[in-house]
């Protein structure tokens, strides 16, 4: 196994958008191990010099550091917004979920 942590990348996407083709193909393309898709949720935020808000879902995606900047690459192309949030975080859990999300993703 590589130098290579297990990390989460939180996006948010439209709650009415057809979210199935861009989690498939992030796992497709082993570029995720996982996408959990969130239920409907409001969201508020300052865009163009003014708070708006609107219906999104939240997206976890679980993925290796060294698969990091590919997958950030990819959801730019597959995102539909102009700005995709892109939080990543490092992750810690059981060995052997952790070693699954490196081997998923290699």
């Amino acid at each position: 196994m590589s130098d290579a942590t297990a990390v989460i990348l939180l996006t948010t996407i439209g709650a009415t958008a057809d979210v199935e083709p861009l989690a498939r193909a992030l796992v497709e393309e082993r570029l995720a191990a996982c996408v959990n898709v969130l239920p409907p949720m409001r969201s508020f935020f300052r865009w163009e010099g003014a708070v708006q808000g609107d219906e999104e879902r939240q997206l976890v995606i679980k993925t290796s550091s060294a698969r990091l900047e590919a997958l950030q690459s990819r959801l730019r192309t597959l995102h539909p917004y102009e700005l995709p949030e892109m939080l990543v975080l490092s992750a810690r859990g059981s060995d052997e979920y952790l070693t699954w999300i490196l081997e998923s993703t290699s």
